[in-house]
């Protein structure tokens, strides 16, 4: 089923004119849970990997041997969702809570190395047929592979992702990986994506309004400024938050390819390609959820038609830092350059 965002609550071109030279466009991935399969755009699918390559690996040393099990986080997700899914949402059995309790528990594994090489989560899949915002990679790459590592312990601070993006030619692959190996345990379970399909839908962004020229973010911020002290004036008689820009009107949530970053948790800087000192492009942005709990104003509209299930807004059960969002970034003058990356 194709997936519709919701016409904006008001015509942001027609309240600000000059914002429509900053107009750009995203692709919202829509990713809902299935079945698919390598030949398939995907999040947490089986990827398109020859079998004769090597799968990408973490060297970095960091702490390895405590976590969660991969299966049980699968199995953990599959009984809570059909508990919920019973009839007025009756929720987990004593039988079943007592089986959650157990595939919750951190497994110790003593022999697993701290430096040693460890299997990376196949993230996501995503091929140039189906998102029309995705660049072409380096010679004429039709398809897109992303990878992490299942424990934030790198970088300096020790707290960072670790990345890895694999571009290729989709029709030079011959025998693919039926069995990619997979880490023991992982640090937590928000690294584990859930297999899902995806309905692509492009959409019309605007940039992050702290990056527009002043004049134009003082005029924002003078309306927002006004329809709060509305909505105060006339506490009690509506249950739904006032329009922002920021979250109503430019910048989808979600999954998506393309497009402006948002800047909501830091201010913003510069993200120039560290090899070329060209100011980079956002690539993917991976997200908690789908929409948030608010208005909700970008739930798609064939949502309401659907019967709402326990995490609808959260398909993929992927989690970025403490709720935020991953930013993708890569260099236009050469996609091989070292990507950038942050989380908002």
């Amino acid at each position: 089923m194709t997936r519709t965002t919701p016409p904006r609550p008001v015509d942001v071109e027609a309240l600000f004119p000059n914002l429509g030279a900053f107009r750009g466009t995203t692709t919202r991935l829509h990713p809902r849970q299935g079945a698919p399969g390598p030949s398939a755009s995907s999040v947490g699918g089986p990827l398109l990997w020859p079998a004769d390559e090597p799968w990408p690996v973490c060297e970095e040393a960091h702490g390895r041997r405590r976590g969660r099990r991969p299966a049980d986080i699968h199995r953990y997700r599959q009984v809570l969702a059909s508990a919920w899914a019973r009839e007025q949402g009756a929720g987990p059995t004593d039988e079943e809570r007592e089986l959650l309790h157990g595939l919750r528990r951190e497994h110790r594994i003593p022999q697993a190395s701290q430096a040693g090489p460890l299997p990376m989560i196949g993230l996501a899949q995503l091929y140039r047929r189906d998102v029309p915002d995705l660049p072409a990679g380096p010679g004429d790459c039709d398809l897109l592979q992303v990878f992490w590592c299942p424990f934030d312990a790198h970088g300096p601070g020790r707290y960072d992702l670790n990345l890895h993006l694999r571009w290729r030619q989709s029709w030079k692959v011959g025998e693919v990986l039926s069995a990619p190996p997979q880490p023991l345990v992982v640090g937590s379970d928000g690294f584990v994506p859930e297999p899902c399909v995806l309905h692509p839908e492009q959409v019309d962004t605007y940039p992050f309004a702290g990056l527009l020229p002043e004049e134009l973010c003082a005029r924002i911020d003078a309306w927002e400024d006004a329809l709060e002290k509305e909505a105060e004036q006339s506490a009690g008689q509506s249950t739904q938050d006032p329009l922002g820009y920021q979250y109503d009107l430019s910048i989808p949530p979600g999954w998506r390819v393309g497009g402006f970053a948002s800047w909501h948790a830091t201010d913003p800087y510069p993200m120039d390609c560290l090899t070329c000192r060209t100011p980079m492009h956002l690539l993917l942005t991976i997200d908690s959820s789908e929409w948030d709990g608010g208005s909700g104003s970008w739930r798609p509209l064939e949502e309401d038609q659907e019967q709402r299930v326990h995490g609808s807004a959260t398909p993929t059960q992927i989690t970025v830092g403490r709720w935020g969002e991953l930013n993708i970034f890569t260099c236009p003058q050469d996609p091989e350059h070292p990507h950038r990356h942050n989380i908002q």
